[in-house]
């Protein structure tokens, strides 16, 4: 049943493009793994539905790519769709992080002239993206405004319903901590010792150790470097 779907999100994408006069798509479920998006029979829809400006540039081949890619590093600094056009980025608000990794060089070089991304965040961590884009210069603004938010909930369902059928990503059920298990986190993300999260919210040694162990347990990781990644992956401790 999901493969079904996940094949029909995937011709959704490229209908959608198509309409918008952004034909090429590349695609990704999870930016942090080599592995591309496949069909039922492991086929990369890359190479059978999907078609990207220079054919030449097999991305979903290339292991480095998402290291050198700016558009694959904008979207690990803004979660909300953007746009690219008359060499300019851009997105829904004003975005210092994404302007700073602005490279239209690369854009060029890439023979991409105009289009929209739309980076999905998904729970534990992991970043997809799906990207319209087309080789010719249109004014891609107004479809920007007109369409990201449409564009933003089918990359969503496409890349989530994939990784569902892939048994890709988190399995077991929210993790629930406790109001001192997070202020030790918190501390310890911060760089102070069990001695001072101790002074700070006027608690024992012991017991600060015991909610750090009990948080990590909880977690499902060991020691104290890894519960405070999961933890931080999970939205416990923000940035502050």
């Amino acid at each position: 049943m999901l493969e079904k779907q996940v094949v029909a999100l995937a011709h959704e994408v490229s209908r959608t493009g198509q309409d918008l006069s952004l034909p090429y798509n590349a695609v990704s479920a999870d930016i942090g793994s080599p592995e591309p998006m496949v069909d039922a029979d492991g086929r990369p829809f890359a190479e059978t539905l999907f078609r990207w400006i220079d054919p030449e540039l097999q991305y979903w081949k290339d292991r480095a790519f998402a290291l050198r890619s700016a558009m694959v590093h904008a979207t690990r600094t803004c979660a909300e769709p953007f746009y690219f056009g008359k060499g300019e980025l851009g997105s829904w608000r004003p975005n210092e992080a994404l302007q700073a990794s602005h490279d239209p060089k690369q854009y060029k070089e890439g023979h991409i002239a105009s289009a929209i991304v739309a980076p999905v965040y998904l729970p534990g961590g992991t970043i997809g993206a799906v990207v319209w884009a087309s080789d010719e210069e249109i004014d891609v603004r107004p479809l920007f405004d007109a369409h990201a938010e449409h564009l933003h909930a089918l990359a969503l369902k496409f890349i989530a319903t994939y990784n569902d059928a892939r048994a890709i990503g988190p399995k077991s059920p929210a993790v629930y901590l406790t109001r001192r298990e997070i202020q030790c986190l918190k501390w310890a993300a911060a760089g102070k010792t069990d001695s001072e999260i101790a002074t700070i919210i006027d608690i024992s040694v012991p017991t600060v150790r015991f909610h750090i162990t009990n948080s990590a347990k909880k977690l499902g990781v060991a020691g104290k470097a890894r519960a405070i990644q999961r933890a931080t992956v999970l939205g416990y401790i923000g940035n502050e």
